[in-house]
């Protein structure tokens, strides 16, 4: 069974959060920060929903250190503040998705399972078909969900890793932004096209020599992004 951990400081909430989804997954709850380090170091989760506005130590900064760590774990992220920034920052350090309070439960499990069948189902996916994807200097091995520039591996995101196998797979082909984030995110999803060019923008700063200028990813003003060299 998949297990997911709640981070979150109002205890009213998690506690409605771990009732929707006790059924589905194991839940863990914990109220701050330093606690959500210190569990994550020590257990595997399938995926996080993190608040945001945590004591101590924010939800951010458990973000950046998740991927200071290396650990592979999609995050959904709850704030309770609605102005496009808080949202962006999150997406633009990591996390895979965003819901802002208040938010409808029935909705929030819909999002946890999404991105628990997306990440792990593609994963699997991946692995039952051993083979490598190469296009110039990009090279990626399916087997582990790896990525590499010259020959020099670059980390990135579950979802980072799946946007680019899509484009690199569909090469020179316009992908529609709705296109992209039904590949990616799901048929479901009921975000904004933010969070697609949120991912693609961090994409391009991990593959792109020059982002402002890339040779790989390129965009069609007004429809989507294509994969193709220059």
């Amino acid at each position: 069974m998949h297990k997911v951990l709640i981070v979150e400081d109002d205890v009213n909430i998690s506690k409605v959060i771990q009732i929707n989804l006790e059924s589905l997954y194991e839940t863990v709850i914990v109220g701050d920060g330093e606690s959500a380090i210190e569990i994550i170091k020590n257990n595997k989760f399938s995926a996080i929903i993190l608040d945001i506005m945590l004591p101590g130590i924010s939800g951010f900064d458990v973000i950046r250190t998740i991927k200071a760590l290396k650990i592979d774990v999609p995050i959904l992220v709850l704030t309770a503040k609605s102005q496009d920034v808080d949202k962006i920052f999150g997406l633009e350090l990591g996390a895979d998705d965003y819901i802002t309070k208040p938010f409808n439960p029935r909705e929030l499990v819909a999002r946890v399972k999404a991105l628990i069948r997306r990440v792990y189902e593609f994963n699997s996916k991946s692995k039952s078909n051993v083979e490598n994807i190469e296009y110039e200097s990009i090279k990626l091995n399916l087997e582990y969900n790896k990525v590499y520039v010259d020959n020099r591996e670059i980390n990135l995101t579950p979802r980072e890793f799946q946007l680019l196998k899509v484009l690199i797979t569909h090469k020179n082909k316009i992908l529609t932004r709705d296109e992209l984030i039904e590949y990616v995110w799901g048929r479901y999803f009921s975000g904004d096209t933010k969070t697609l060019d949120v991912h693609i923008r961090r994409l391009r700063e991990k593959i792109e020599a020059n982002p402002e200028m890339p040779r790989y990813i390129h965009t069609q003003w007004g429809v989507g992004y294509y994969f193709g060299g220059n």
